[in-house]
């Protein structure tokens, strides 16, 4: 196993993505006229599309996730008529098998399409009527961070949602308290669970992937009340659990108590934990600033492990199927 650098590529690009927010916070949008949406992708992309179908509902549009071959293969399963739906493919390199040809096929069945990437002239961008580019670091490697964060941001601005002029100081400062506190409620704990309501479960299920890919360690995610309903039994002084809050701050609150009763660590982020992360905006808003510090979280168990983020096991920056 590579011991990695005292600062990885992975860990440069985490830390210094905000530059390029704040272009995409400016950047011109294509027209959404739709009022009913399938937001589809693979890996983080999914996780994305879970989250901001959550947010496009919310802002009063109709909106569900779907993975891209799911989509491909058997999109009846999943919308009865999609005739007037808006199709919208997310892929950070625009060149992930399934979600091209969910592009492709939905454009073949006479569905309007609109793509978002963050690779200038790839094959998503040119498949869908419409598209959504958006510049990202080039040093990002296999590990998706600031493109995530962007494809996130570009999808809420899509569905009409303002975000606040500090979002980007908050996503700092969450990176940050994060960073002060990650270390010692890592140390010695081999466990990892993440949960997150509404638009926050797309956003846990990203943050229990960035763990996995960073740290090669296993990690779920669930919606914070159905923790209680069988997967608590794996509770135990070597776990971890990150705790985004919602609006249902004391039911949440009760959870995250139940799961220190059983010897867990509990970061809340936006509520009470062992470590409180208190990001100073909340809504959608919090779904776009806490994905730094769920990806600088990752980076932190990868170094405690001696494991190198830029070459993560058996995974590659693209998957492209034969």
């Amino acid at each position: 196993m590579k011991v990695p650098a005292m600062t990885s590529i992975t860990e440069t690009v985490i830390r210094n993505q905000f530059p390029y927010w704040q272009a995409a916070l400016h950047q011109k949008l294509p027209d959404l006229t739709a009022r009913k949406l399938v937001l589809t992708g693979c890996g983080s992309s999914y996780y994305l599309a879970q989250s901001l179908a959550s947010s496009f509902n919310a802002a009063g549009l109709q909106a569900l996730a779907v993975p891209g071959a799911e989509w491909v293969q058997r999109p009846g399963t999943y919308l009865v008529d999609p005739s007037d739906a808006l199709v919208i493919g997310l892929s950070r390199s625009g060149t992930t098998t399934e979600t091209v040809q969910a592009m492709k096929v939905s454009r073949a069945k006479g569905w309007k399409t609109l793509s978002i990437s963050c690779e200038p002239g790839s094959a998503i961008l040119h498949e869908a009527e419409q598209s959504l580019y958006l510049p990202t670091d080039p040093q990002e490697g296999i590990v998706m961070s600031v493109s995530a964060s962007l494809m996130l941001l570009g999808g809420l601005r899509l569905a009409g949602i303002a975000l606040p002029d500090g979002v980007v100081g908050a996503a700092q400062s969450g990176l940050a308290q994060m960073d002060a506190g990650a270390r010692g409620i890592l140390a010695g704990r081999s466990h990892f669970v993440f949960l997150g309501g509404g638009a926050l479960y797309g956003i846990a299920c990203e943050g229990a992937l960035k763990l996995q890919e960073m740290s090669i360690s296993y990690s779920q995610a669930f919606h914070p009340l159905e923790y209680r309903h069988g997967p608590i039994s794996l509770l135990d002084e070597g776990s971890v659990a990150v705790m985004l809050y919602s609006d249902a701050v004391d039911e949440e609150a009760k959870v995250a108590r139940d799961m220190q009763s059983k010897g867990a660590k509990v970061i809340g982020i936006n509520g009470p934990g062992d470590l409180r992360i208190d990001l100073g905006v909340t809504g959608a808003a919090a779904t776009l600033a806490a994905l730094p510090a769920l990806q600088i979280l990752g980076e932190h168990l990868a170094l405690l492990k001696g494991i190198d983020t830029e070459s993560p096991r058996n995974l590659t920056k693209v998957v492209v199927l034969n």
